[in-house]
């Protein structure tokens, strides 16, 4: 056997001298205050009175924490549902504004063929009129609704100011370049004006 191994008693236990001494150390030990047991006797000690005003405070303590808790919760919910109902709200955002480059092709084919009722293609006119009402309305049922501020006074929020007009009174959308859309409230495109000066 190594040296090792004759620090090891042969049945595999470790030495019962080590652990006694340990205990006797702990026991000897007056500042030595085991883990779940409060430090101070006089906790333990006080009188009816000072253990009910202790009870009282941390029922208030609780309660208190409870209704944090309860706050935080409900702020958590109302956040979330805020949240939902915006993903819900705004989903559409992107594709309408694609669709929205396809409804200013429609109304410059409606300006372009003008309101002359002899034209031969008279049939093709008014399907794309129809067909710019249709997708109007198909905007308008899912919250798309226009921008059109002719004759309103400028809006820096709505609309985008791309030229001047001395013959409009100052402040006021001379000519509409370009209508604006909003989705739910939210600017999809501001509408593209002219001021006057």
């Amino acid at each position: 056997m190594s040296s090792q191994d004759n620090s090891m008693p042969e049945n595999g236990t470790t030495n019962n001298n080590e652990q006694i001494n340990t205990q006797d150390q702990i026991n000897n030990d007056s500042d030595f205050v085991p883990s779940g047991t409060p430090a101070d006797d006089h906790d333990n000690n006080g009188t009816p009175e000072d253990l009910q005003a202790r009870i009282e405070e941390l029922e208030a303590e609780i309660t208190e924490v409870k209704a944090r808790a309860n706050a935080d919760m409900y702020n958590f919910q109302k956040r979330v549902e805020r949240e939902t109902d915006n993903a819900k709200k705004y989903a559409l955002e992107k594709f309408a504004g694609s669709l929205l480059d396809v409804v200013d092709n429609l109304e410059r084919a409606i300006a372009a063929a003008g309101n002359d009722d002899h034209l031969i293609n008279q049939p093709v006119i008014e399907g794309v009129r129809l067909t710019h009402k249709n997708l109007l309305g198909a905007l308008e049922k899912h919250g798309v609704s226009v921008v059109d501020p002719a004759g309103q006074p400028f809006n820096a929020e709505l609309h985008q100011a791309v030229g001047i007009d001395p013959n409009t009174p100052a402040g006021q959308v001379a000519n509409v370049l370009q209508k604006g859309y909003s989705l739910s409230g939210r600017l999809l495109r501001p509408a593209m004006v002219t001021v006057g000066q």
